[in-house]
């Protein structure tokens, strides 16, 4: 007799919480830096915004589902606690923002000049959005676990391809702003959109 290896009861002690919290916060270090990275050294064009946006699709995925994966979110307490592990993983990347990426100019002046000179306008906007996706990618997870054990590729799949139909859209319909930040806006949209459609049909 065999038994699974995917745990069948939500994850949300306190341990968890901060140890997976912890790893997304340090996901999503990673992730600004390389996008930094990618920014500074490659020049304007298609070539930049296509690699920032596939970027931007992979951070997203982090930052919202995983919690929901290492939560194993089945019920209420599973997608609170992504949400929870989420929150922390913001407190974590606020962290090494302060510490490593603002002595070293990460940014350019006009993201302190968009909150009057100072560099904490974003952060509880950060707060705010990574436990709000971490939140909606628990509630997907909840939904998609209670029709079987879904792998994250399962459920970040339906996401990544409206996230991208979306970007298209946008795109082609001249949206004004850099091709990242329509996609991190189509993802945002699309994550909740089938969070909530998911959730209304399991109910």
């Amino acid at each position: 007799m065999t038994t699974s290896a995917v745990p069948t009861a939500d994850r949300s002690d306190f341990r968890n919480i901060l140890a997976s919290g912890t790893l997304v916060g340090v996901i999503t270090g990673i992730g600004v830096v390389a996008f930094v990275a990618i920014s500074r050294l490659l020049p304007a064009g298609a070539a930049r915004d296509v690699l920032e946006s596939v970027l931007v699709l992979v951070g997203f995925v982090a930052v919202s589902l995983v919690p929901g994966q290492r939560a194993v979110s089945r019920t209420a307490e599973g997608v609170a606690g992504a949400a929870a592990i989420g929150l922390w993983g913001t407190v974590v990347f606020m962290a090494i923002d302060i510490v490593l990426l603002r002595p070293f100019k990460a940014y350019p002046w006009t993201w302190d000049a968009i909150g009057g000179g100072s560099s904490w306008w974003y952060l509880p906007i950060w707060w705010m959005l990574g436990t709000f996706l971490a939140w909606m990618g628990g509630l997907l997870t909840a939904a998609r676990n209670a029709r079987g054990a879904a792998t994250l590729a399962q459920v970040a799949l339906p996401v990544v391809v409206g996230a991208v139909v979306l970007s298209a859209a946008g795109k082609v319909l001249g949206c004004p702003v850099p091709l990242a930040a329509i996609t991190g806006a189509a993802y945002t949209v699309t994550l909740a959109a089938l969070a909530v459609f998911f959730n209304a049909r399991k109910a």
